[in-house]
């Protein structure tokens, strides 16, 4: 069954009411009800696209969980005049997605600043509002769809641990169904019970749209009243949901036994409604408390090695919700004694109350969050879907206000009155004599609240900026310092003064690397915990106050840091990037803790599918001998090097290593060029390498057909992947074919592998194909990847294998060729509008001596191929005999299951 199209024709124009605007952002409402907030950026060159629907599964009825979340799904099955959106989004090669949660289901859409991509938008999605088929049909097929993603996720110990926590925190409140639904109702639900949901929240007077980054605010709204205008205002009335949770009584505890290597501990609190000025206390409760290094649970427990590690996760709900407190343990650590001092430290603030210290911690570390939140278009169009779903898109704003406002009595009143035993779930319920209960605050009245609220300022703008390769060239920078590290920059105005850097140093050679693999990978990890005169904490105190994002890692024979920052922070951070990289200190004590949780986190991944089907295939494919820096060592030998490993040797190996002379450093966005060379300069340019880089040579490898196949016990999700070695390099003509043929087969929504697996046969949540190739020598691989249930492995199997037989036989359309190139142009243009993606194809152009005009060789070389051209590329290159298959899961017990049913 399908819905007649809501014919568009009306007397009028509908003219929005302007209602507010807050640091930039202005908010109007149309006659139908539809509130739209627009926030242009013009110095990016994408505009984002979000629509919020207050409907989640808070507003679901019995038998009706998980309804706003398969609605989420069925909507992107089409309209009578769209067709299949998830389709023609994939064909328009845009970054789209749709999420549901508690209180709100939102979709966003960001694609290359155009007309015509805006128009197309604005069109589809006021469609979609009121004339998706939501058909029997397409239900059918979604129901499996569905029930692979339940399965993704009770792989993981986390998401059953949260499932269960919130199902015994809550009586009565939705809030304690997980947004995905029961299993039952899902499979159960009737089409005319989804349709009658849908045409009672999906109208224009319970959505809000949002439009951020670079758009003419003026046209835009005259195009929103026009697509979403002419949409009648609905004669129901939505009720307001009133169900409340007694107060507790005392506390409650759960065990849940299954099959991993992972061990946890959590403990979830009740809160107040986000709105209410509590939930921002709890917020900044919660960094003190969880967040490492400084968090008060990571000393007493991580530090202590009783513990892996800790976190938190704070909720800000439109109706009184929780924050849960979380403890990662591994099979050596006990977990009485853990349970005994993470209680005793989430409940003992009283006796050990909050220091101003830990508060301005706490509020750097959030306000850096937000900042660059709002120096972001689409970071930014869906954290206001957030704060809408709370009731209001001005309590993003408020709540910063507020953590600016916090004060330690703030925190200190609500660890005392929410954390406390009688409001904690751990588990079972325990009775007592003395009841001290935690009264819930009423939700504010947000007329009384936001009234007067003005804001701030808004942020300053950037420029626009060309993405084309050409004019990307013309933009940079090149420079070679003293001892020939190369230089790249791209200055350019943007929002906020945003900077993004990239650096890479590449190190050692075969023969004085081999056998380091694990020192050099720990080394690269050690940075961040201690340089110059400042420990871990320190450094991530500092990082916040200066709103900056920076992050370290070793892969290879490369140690490689990416950071994100803000102009007027650039000095500071690089003098911190020269302490981290020039003055490691190499804490002992942190040494340990990295040693102990990646000891932890390694075994972890010995029963998960994904890791063993990945390892798997990565070792196949790089037959190299154990000890060489190519080599892929298998679980246990990972947790044996780690055990094995010696900080003297992890501190000789950076100290011999390390250096800048085969180096790359890559910079965009706002900042003085001649300042930046001149820091580059006293930073790297006379640092220099005791060993000469050589990069270790890796040619493609031999194929290796087989099929593999893994048990993984008790795991309700299973994987497929595939592998195909090719003896191609990146700038060989047919590598771009490649890319072509990879999008068709399996690199996007509309690809083969995601029509067949997902869209006709509603096996997988998730499938496609990737592709990638060395810069230096002939080494290619495709890979292909499924998730799906265990008990569907043979039909898996046998539909890849149908695909693969008609992509090489039957070849591909003209359509897909054009859809596919379309597909291609757009990811990449959006690709290059990303400040720190634009660095990182900067600097890797830099080590190979390529500029941008490379990158517009092989745009022009793709806009130029034919079907003949990508089939003649299939039949040279495609081989599915030649594929190395392997399989994940819980095959065993699927079979066992289905013997047991017959």
């Amino acid at each position: 069954m399908a819905f007649a199209p809501l014919g568009l024709v009306a007397a009028a124009e509908p003219v929005a009411t302007q209602l507010s605007t807050v640091e930039g952002i202005t908010e109007y409402r149309l006659p139908n009800g539809l509130r739209v907030l627009l926030a242009p950026d013009t110095s990016k060159p994408t505009t984002t696209v979000n629509i919020t629907y207050l409907v989640g599964s808070r507003h679901e009825n019995y038998g009706e969980t998980g309804m706003a979340h398969l609605l989420e799904h069925m909507v992107f099955k089409g309209t009578p005049k769209q067709g299949n959106i998830m389709i023609e989004l994939g064909k328009r090669g845009m970054n789209f997605n749709g999420s549901t949660f508690t209180d709100r289901t939102n979709y966003f859409e960001t694609f290359p600043a155009s007309e015509d991509n805006l128009q197309w938008v604005l069109g589809m999605e006021a469609d979609r509002m009121v004339n998706s088929f939501i058909a029997r049909a397409d239900l059918e097929k979604e129901f499996s769809v569905v029930r692979n993603e339940m399965e993704s996720g009770e792989n993981r110990p986390t998401s059953v641990m949260y499932k269960q926590l919130t199902a015994a925190s809550f009586d009565w409140h939705n809030y304690g169904k997980t947004t995905i639904g029961a299993r039952s109702d899902v499979e159960n639900v009737r089409i005319e019970n989804l349709q009658a949901f849908y045409r009672k929240y999906y109208q224009p007077d319970n959505a809000v749209l949002t439009v951020t980054g670079k758009f003419d605010a003026a046209s835009t709204l005259a195009s929103i009243e026009k697509h979403f205008g002419v949409i009648p205002k609905p004669s129901r009335v939505l009720q307001p949901t009133y169900t409340r949770e007694a107060t507790r009584d005392g506390a409650r505890e759960i065990t849940i036994n299954r099959v991993a290597d992972t061990y946890l501990l959590a403990a979830l609190y009740m809160t107040p409604a986000g709105a209410h000025p509590d939930s921002t206390a709890l917020a900044a409760l919660g960094e003190i408390l969880a967040s490492p290094p400084a968090g008060r649970l990571h000393k007493a427990l991580v530090e202590k090695k009783k513990a892996a590690s800790t976190s938190v996760w704070s909720f800000d709900f439109a109706e009184p919700g929780y924050s849960i407190f979380w403890v990662h343990l591994d099979k050596s650590h006990s977990m009485p004694e853990a349970r005994k001092l993470m209680l005793q430290t989430l409940e003992g603030v009283k006796t050990s109350p909050i220091t101003a210290d830990e508060l301005k911690r706490a509020k750097a570390s959030m306000l850096s969050d937000i900042d660059n939140t709002i120096n972001n278009a689409q970071s930014l169009a869906i954290a206001l879907s957030e704060s809408i779903a709370k009731g209001d898109w001005r309590l993003f704003f408020l709540s910063r206000d507020r953590v600016e406002a916090l004060t330690v009595a703030d925190v200190q009143q609500a660890a005392e009155h929410y954390l406390k035993e009688t409001n904690r779930t751990l588990g079972q319920f325990v009775p007592t004599k003395v009841i001290d209960r935690a009264e819930m605050p009423a939700t504010p009245d947000l007329t009384t609240l936001l009234a007067n609220y003005k804001g701030k300022a808004a942020v300053t703008e950037g420029e626009a900026f060309d993405v084309t390769p050409d004019a990307i060239e013309k933009r940079t920078l090149h420079q070679t310092l003293p001892n020939g590290m190369k230089l790249v920059l791209i200055p350019k105005k943007t929002r906020a003064q945003a900077v993004a850097g990239q650096i890479m140093l590449e190190l050692g050679d075969e023969k004085s690397l081999f056998g380091q693999s694990t020192n050099l990978n720990l080394a690269a990890s050690m940075l961040l915990r201690g340089a110059g005169k400042r420990n871990r904490a320190d450094i991530s105190t500092e990082l916040d106050e200066l709103k900056t994002k920076l992050s370290v890692s070793g892969q290879g024979q490369s140690i490689n840091l990416s950071f994100e920052t803000v102009r007027a922070s650039l000095p500071a951070l690089m003098a911190l990037i020269h302490d981290v990289l020039r003055k490691p200190t190499f804490p002992e004590s942190e040494f340990v803790q990295l040693r102990d949780q990646s000891i932890t986190f390694t075994s972890a991944q010995r029963s998960e599918p994904n890791a063993i089907a990945s390892n798997a295939l990565s070792r196949a494919l790089n037959p190299y001998p154990k000890g060489d820096i190519r080599y892929v060592p298998s679980f246990d030998e990972h947790i044996a090097n780690f055990k094995a490993a010696k900080l003297a040797d992890v501190k000789r190996i950076y100290s011999t290593m390390a250096g800048a002379k085969s180096g790359h450093f890559a910079l965009v966005g706002d900042f003085d060029a001649q300042e930046m060379q001149s820091a580059a300069n006293k930073l790297f340019g006379d640092w220099n390498n005791k060993v000469a880089f050589k990069r270790a040579p890796k040619p493609a490898s031999a194929a290796v057909p087989d099929t593999k196949l893994f048990e993984t016990p008790d795991k309700a999700n299973a994987i497929f992947l595939a592998g195909l070695p090719l003896a191609v390099q990146d700038n060989a003509p047919d590598f771009d074919t490649l890319v072509v043929i990879d999008e068709i087969l399996g690199g996007g929504t509309q690809s083969r592998m995601m029509q067949r697996l997902r869209q006709k046969d509603g096996m997988s949540y998730g499938a496609g194909s990737q592709i990638a190739a060395s810069s230096f020598e002939p080494n290619a691989q495709i890979k292909l990847y499924a998730i799906f249930a265990p008990q569907n492995r043979d039909k898996v199997e046998s539909a890849m294998k149908e695909e693969l037989a008609r992509l090489v036989s039957d070849g591909i359309t003209e359509a897909e060729l054009a859809d596919a190139k379309k597909s291609i142009e757009q990811q990449r243009k959006t690709n290059r509008s990303e400040d720190s993606a634009l660095a990182w194809l900067q600097l890797n152009n830099g080590r190979t001596g390529r500029s941008m005009a490379f990158n517009a060789e092989s745009d022009a070389r793709i806009a130029k191929l034919s079907v003949a051209d990508v089939n003649a590329a299939i039949k040279k290159y495609i081989d599915p005999a030649k594929l190395l298959n392997v399989y994940a899961g819980d095959f065993a017990g699927a079979a066992k299951k289905a013997t047991a049913g017959k």
